[in-house]
Formats: structure tokens, sequence, C-alpha cells
């Protein structure tokens, strides 16, 4: 398994150093961090460099790190009806098991997808960003609306049908292979 450097001042990473890999050891990390880029899908996430509020325990178990707790922040989006913005949030449990390197390996031989592991880093660091984004991203509305009942857009015109300016809006549509009748109707000389 490869790993890379973490640097232990970056908001998502946590030093485990003191749990001291005695199983039972135990510490609460309460931290507001800037949200990353890209903390959400297309229509809806929390947005780059808001808060993000962790709210953790870091727990020394036989086989490493076991982090949960909740993550919260603050969301925007636009409406899948409408496209106006909708302000929300996002409140989540997190859970995620960090395993010592030595016991990642023996996982590996045995059979556990390495992309499924999450590998306690060198010096005993924790980049909790992947986790926070496997968390986060999941749990956000997958069809963000203004409110449960916004009537959207006008197909024809485009226009917010929710707005009071327009009650009422309708268009005549006429079918065109109906609109040759329609003309004779309409032909005053047929009356």
């Amino acid at each position: 398994m490869e790993h890379h450097a973490l640097d232990p001042r970056a908001p998502f990473v946590l030093d485990t150093h003191e749990l001291g890999r005695r199983p039972g050891t135990m510490r609460t990390v309460t931290r507001n961090v800037p949200a990353p880029e890209d903390l959400g899908t297309a229509v809806i996430g929390v947005p780059a460099g808001s808060d993000l509020e962790l709210d953790l325990r870091l727990e020394a178990v036989m086989e490493g790190i076991l982090v949960s707790g909740t993550v919260r922040g603050g969301t925007v989006g636009e409406c899948v009806r409408c496209l106006d913005e909708v302000v929300g949030s996002v409140d989540v449990p997190i859970q995620e098991l960090y395993v010592y390197p030595e016991r990642a390996e023996v996982a590996v031989e045995d059979g556990d997808d390495e992309e499924d592991l999450r590998e306690l880093g060198a010096d005993d660091l924790i980049d909790l960003e992947p986790a926070v984004r496997d968390t986060v991203v999941p749990a956000l509305p997958f069809r963000p609306l203004c409110s449960p009942d916004c009537p959207g857009l006008c197909p024809q015109c485009g226009a917010r049908l929710a707005d009071p300016a327009n009650a009422g809006h309708t268009h005549e549509v006429v079918d065109p292979r109906w609109a040759a009748l329609a003309d004779l109707y309409d032909d005053p000389k047929e009356s």
C-alpha cells in the first residue's frame, strides 16, 4: 500500500499519536473547518470555504482508530422545478475505521479490497476529508425543492408558476392536427 505524507496542519488531518495504540483510549475533537471544493452534487452542496462542524470521538481499537461523530454544515442548491435557490443544512453521522498499516497489509492478504480500507497515515495521522465526502454527499437531497409543492416553471414560456402574478397562468394549446379545423371555425364567412 502506498503512503503519502499528510500535513498535520491541514484542516481535515487529525493526529492520533496520543492514543498510543492502547485499545480503549479515547479523545474527543470538535473542530470547525472550511468545506473542501466540490462537496456536493451538480444541484446542491456545501459551499467551498463555508463552515463545516466536526464533532468527533477518536477511539483506539485492536485494528486501528475508530472515528465516530457528526458532520454539520449549510447547503446551497437550486430547486429542480423552478431553479430558485434552496438553502438548507446537513447533519450526518460519520463512522470510519482507520486501520493500522500492518493490519491493513494483513487484511489485504486476507482478501479485503484495498480500495475500501482507510489506512492510518504515517506519524499516526488521519486524513478525514475522503470519509467526510463519502458521508455528506449521499446525504444531500437528490432532487432539491424550494417547497414540496413547488409548481415549477411553465413549459411553454418559462414563467415561474409560484409567483402570485402568474396565478391562473395558462396557454391555449392547439393540437397542430386540429389547427386547420380551428381556422375554419374562426372564419367569419362561415357563420
